[in-house]
């Protein structure tokens, strides 16, 4: 499918949208011809159904769409988009049935069904395009799928050709098709310039470890995201099995989603000032790894005893955000595939966040309700703050007992995110089988629900 919407045409074949308990009622409506041929395939408006109607002549005169019922709907997200992927290639405009309030996120479904990562492969995907119905914004629509597909791109490509080099060439180009502003400090310069975790995390790896600073627009409230970039995760020293290791190229799906939601932030021209953070690095092994035990200084001075190499995400994060809070942001918000603990917790399908601010989290709510994208408000649980504070160092990496793992992760960045408005995800940015919509793969989670509610949140 394209990326696209098309303005009306012609020639482009009428879509009716049919819930299981209208077909009745549709049926009548229509000549005997039709209505026969509906019965004799067998379509039921089930969701997920599709049908081709041919004239009498035997070309096609109309394609038809199960929309299912309410509680079916509700069970998934993109009801058209389930339909949508079993139509031949062509060109659709919805003719009749669906709801209005429902034609916004459902035609944003129908672009994002039509994303293919194909970079390592040959081979051409249908294309069923759709004219824009009537009420949807085309501008917006497009804007949200090409920041989505840039997320699902950056997320899918191994880590052999997405490393921190090409995770920054990658801000590099959206910063130049934007003029965005845009600095990377690499290397042993983290050091001279007190990045000190990002620079352990990232040492031992053959691509220098680096932070890229980006910053766009010079008017309105200040924005800033955090991503974390980590393009691989070995686990260092305390290095993963091999079944944990095999999607840890999606270990760096923060700072892809943080980029695709900038993405989409530059395009609408949104008049706020936008920075965003990524840290990015590949926690890799060899002589001068991090070890078990070590105790490193961050950024704000708070010392962290490091209890496992594989929690390596929130020391790179820490750094980050404390730079980011040295700004007073009117908002500062991190994304990273943080914990297998949020993964117990809520599954793959929910993005959890934590904030303090309960405007905040409602306004994300009713974001999340209106554009499709999955949330849920999470703990900053003032009692475990005890569990991140070793005998040793201010700060543990790691806190033993197996218990709170996603929100003791993030009390620890808490510790760095300064005293302003704070909101940390932890995504999990693959999207384990297909569904409509979400092809099997790397997935943005929570920055459409941002995107919407970023009015509420700045007064924009």
């Amino acid at each position: 499918m394209s990326h696209r919407l098309i303005p009306a045409n012609d020639n482009a074949l009428p879509l009716h949208v049919i819930e299981s308990s209208d077909l009745t009622h549709w049926l009548g409506t229509q000549p005997d011809d039709i209505a026969n041929w509906v019965r004799t395939n067998g379509f039921k408006g089930n969701l997920g159904e599709a049908l081709m109607v041919p004239s009498t002549g035997g070309k096609p005169l109309m394609a038809l769409a199960g929309y299912g019922s309410a509680q079916a709907r509700a069970r998934g997200r993109f009801a058209l988009a389930a339909a949508a992927g079993k139509l031949p290639e062509g060109c659709y405009r919805v003719a009749s049935g669906l709801p209005e309030a429902a034609r916004s996120h459902e035609t944003l479904g129908w672009l994002l069904a039509g994303y293919r990562f194909d970079r390592y492969r040959d081979g051409k995907a249908r294309d069923r395009q759709l004219v824009v119905p009537e009420g949807v914004d085309k501008t917006e629509i497009e804007t949200i799928a090409a920041g989505e597909a840039l997320t699902r791109d950056l997320i899918n490509t191994p880590a052999a050709d997405m490393g921190p080099d090409q995770l920054e060439q990658a801000a590099r180009d959206l910063a130049e098709q934007h003029g965005a502003q845009i600095e990377v400090i690499t290397g042993d310069d983290l050091l001279e310039q007190n990045f000190p975790m990002i620079h352990a995390v990232g040492r031992a790896a053959a691509a220098a470890p680096r932070l890229i600073d980006m910053e766009w627009g010079d008017t309105g409230p200040h924005l800033t995201l955090v991503g974390k970039g980590v393009c691989f995760d070995t686990g260092g020293l305390n290095i993963k099995p091999g079944n944990s290791m095999a999607l840890m190229k999606k270990d760096m799906g923060g700072a892809a989603t943080v980029l695709g939601l900038a993405q989409m932030i530059m395009t609408l021209g949104l008049k706020l000032r936008l920075r965003v953070l990524i840290p990015a690095v590949e926690n890799s092994i060899s002589g001068n790894a991090m070890r078990p035990g070590d105790i490193l200084t961050s950024r704000k001075g708070l010392t962290v005893e490091i209890n496992n190499t594989d929690a390596e995400g929130r020391l790179v994060l820490a750094d980050a955000l404390a730079l980011a809070a040295e700004d007073a942001p009117d908002l500062l918000v991190s994304m990273a595939t943080l914990t297998g603990a949020a993964r117990v917790a809520v599954g793959p399908d929910l993005a959890p966040f934590f904030t303090d601010d309960d405007g905040a989290a409602l306004a994300l709510a009713a974001g999340a309700g209106r554009v499709a994208d999955p949330i849920w408000r999470m703990p900053f649980h003032a009692p475990y703050e005890a569990d991140i504070e070793p005998d040793i160092a201010d700060l543990d990496n790691a806190p033993g007992g197996g218990f709170a793992g996603a929100i003791t992760a993030a009390l620890f960045l808490r510790r760095f995110a300064g005293e302003g408005r704070y909101v940390h995800w932890d995504i999990y940015g693959w999207q384990p089988k297909a569904a409509p919509g979400r092809p099997k793969g790397g997935v943005g989670q929570g920055a459409r629900a941002l995107l919407d509610a970023l009015p509420a949140l700045l007064k924009l």
